[in-house]
């Protein structure tokens, strides 16, 4: 993820007071996230769906772990404590940086330990484990989806400190590699860095329970600048072949053709291997200039990054698009729901649309150095008030964990007391093969039910009292269903697709 280099906008209204009136003149307000009014029967209301996320970024430190080379028990305890908080604070998903630059934070066949789990590129933990398969386990006992995010391009980050190992791509293979500005990069245009990417990305997904693979918004990496001058990317050795094979793009096209191969490649190596998994993309939140809404500019991730979103939107390239709206509601330039309202517009295939949220920007304490800079908390809870008036924008990822670890000015507590205060599934994804969970059969007992049948991703609970349905997640494991003063209670499991199966629903003795 990448702060947006762009200069804020010239007028500043309340906050709040903004959001109240879009959602009145959109005539949409989203319902009460509380119980739902409803008779007793069999055939309970439907479930409430939003997708419910926090990006977890390994690189660098930023959320996990804490600093590099703790010990193992250190590293585990920390990501109980970020799991437990987004069960606790009603998310149902978390993205995990595994790959933050050609490096793992799993044991990986095909490239290196990273220095930002171990201390050192190459070092393995002692005494061994499995992060990866720690944190999916994890989740799914907290009924949380989890997502393993990959840098697709970047070989070496500028904060790195240890040399590199011997099993990187850049020692073993380094014609793929260009160094640019104080980073190295995979170089798209060779074939062999997309081949590489997507062997790592085969390798997670074979071995890992995951349910979703997503990449972030770096293709050809942000512009450097010298003095001023933007420098040239170094890719005139795969650009003098292409040409001498007789290619007759333009360098511009050429580059955007090769990352085009890429996403479209990633997609199909994940339908093949696992039908169910979704993959998700989150490109800069800016479209490519000649598409753009009245009065919206700034950076142009088409003529600069070389993604053609657009284009992956019209292909279904993807499951779900993240495009980051990292700015305010009232920041003119990139004002945040004609953001929104384009990249829906541009969905042709109606894929998911989750916007990444900058609550990173809230600020962390009265002494934050982000000064007049940062947000107030009330910011990001009128964006998802927003998001909520547009049923196609089906949900939004908070980058990061850590402004939510940190309860920045309350917004976790305001979250999980308001906008969270019901449990929500992932919205469906249909189109994604997964076997539909058969009806499951209901034991009741004066404390509540006992649930039989093949374990599905999750359960959907209803519990109904006092005149009123009330929503509940379960873990596939958990097979007992507390009463908690209710008269009955239905149940569904939930495909790994996000698809509900059948309800079983049961009157508990004494009601």
């Amino acid at each position: 993820m990448t702060a947006p280099p762009i200069r804020a906008g010239r007028r500043r209204v309340a906050l709040g007071t903004a959001a109240a009136a879009l959602l009145h003149a959109a005539g949409c307000v989203a319902p009460p996230l509380g119980a739902t009014a409803q008779p007793p029967g069999d055939a309970p209301p439907p479930v409430p769906r939003e997708f419910r996320a926090a990006w977890v970024a390994t690189v660098a430190n930023i959320d996990w772990p804490s600093r590099p080379a703790l010990p193992v028990e250190q590293q585990r305890a920390e990501a109980l404590a970020i799991l437990d908080r987004a069960a606790a604070l009603g998310l149902n998903a978390l993205v995990l940086q595994v790959r933050p630059a050609a490096d793992a934070i799993y044991p990986s066949p095909l490239e290196p330990w990273s220095e930002f789990l171990t201390g050192a590129q190459g070092r393995a933990p002692e005494p061994a484990w499995d992060p990866l398969a720690f944190w999916v386990e994890q989740a799914h006992r907290r009924a949380l989806e989890l997502h393993a995010w990959f840098n697709p391009y970047r070989a070496r980050h500028s904060l790195a400190r240890s040399p590199l190992a011997a099993t990187h791509v850049a020692l073993r293979e380094p014609a793929l590699v260009r160094r640019y500005g104080e980073q190295l990069w995979l170089d798209p245009g060779e074939g062999g860095a997309a081949a590489h990417t997507l062997a790592v990305v085969r390798d997670v997904v074979r071995r890992y329970d995951i349910d979703g693979v997503h990449i972030d918004d770096y293709f050809y990496p942000y512009p450097v600048t010298v003095e001023g001058v933007e420098q040239p990317f170094p890719d005139d050795t795969p650009w003098a072949l292409y040409q001498a094979g007789g290619g007759m793009l333009s360098l511009e096209d050429w580059r955007r053709a090769n990352v085009d191969t890429m996403v479209q490649a990633l997609y199909r190596t994940v339908r093949e291997l696992k039908p169910h998994v979704a993959v998700g993309i989150s490109p800069f939140g800016l479209g490519r200039p000649d598409r753009r809404p009245a009065g919206i500019s700034g950076f142009s991730q088409y003529d600069k990054l070389y993604a053609d979103v657009e284009r992956w939107c019209e292909e279904g390239w993807f499951d779900y698009l993240a495009p980051q709206l990292y700015w305010p509601i009232d920041r003119e330039a990139q004002a945040f729901l004609v953001l929104l309202d384009y990249w829906l517009g541009v969905n042709p295939r109606r894929r998911h649309v989750w916007p990444g949220l900058f609550t990173s920007s809230v600020r962390a304490s009265a002494g934050d150095p982000a000064g007049p800079r940062a947000w107030p908390a009330r910011e990001l809870l009128d964006q998802v008030a927003l998001l909520r008036t547009r049923p196609a924008a089906g949900g939004h990822i908070h980058f990061s964990i850590a402004a939510l670890m940190q309860d920045r000015e309350g917004l976790a507590t305001m979250l999980q007391m308001g906008p969270y205060a019901e449990p929500a599934l992932a919205p469906a994804t249909p189109w994604l093969q997964a076997p539909l969970p058969t009806q499951p059969a209901l034991e009741a007992d004066a404390a509540g039910v006992r649930i039989d049948g093949a374990a599905p991703a999750r359960w959907a609970v209803w519990r109904h009292a006092g005149g009123r349905w009330r929503f509940a997640v379960q873990p596939a494991a958990e097979r007992r269903v507390e009463r908690r003063d209710a008269a009955r209670i239905a149940v569904a499991g939930v495909a790994r697709n996000g698809v509900l199966g059948p309800w079983r629903s049961i009157v508990l003795p004494g009601s």
